[in-house]
């Protein structure tokens, strides 16, 4: 799953979390997993370099 501009998809459920980005270039998801150990790889776009941060939000 890879995600750039938030806006770009997943728009509507995005925004009903509350928690929308306010830079519309930054990447957002929403996903629906089951209970277990999962591993966030995050990598620059066209392979650049910067600083990045994980959230993740458990949901109802």
């Amino acid at each position: 799953m890879s995600s750039d501009n938030w806006g770009d998809t997943q728009r509507t459920e995005i925004e009903a979390t509350g928690l929308a980005p306010t830079d519309p270039r930054e990447a957002a998801i929403v996903r629906t997993l089951s209970p277990g150990d999962y591993t966030a790889i995050m990598a620059g776009k066209n392979g650049t370099i910067g600083v990045g941060l994980v959230e993740v939000y458990k949901l109802q």
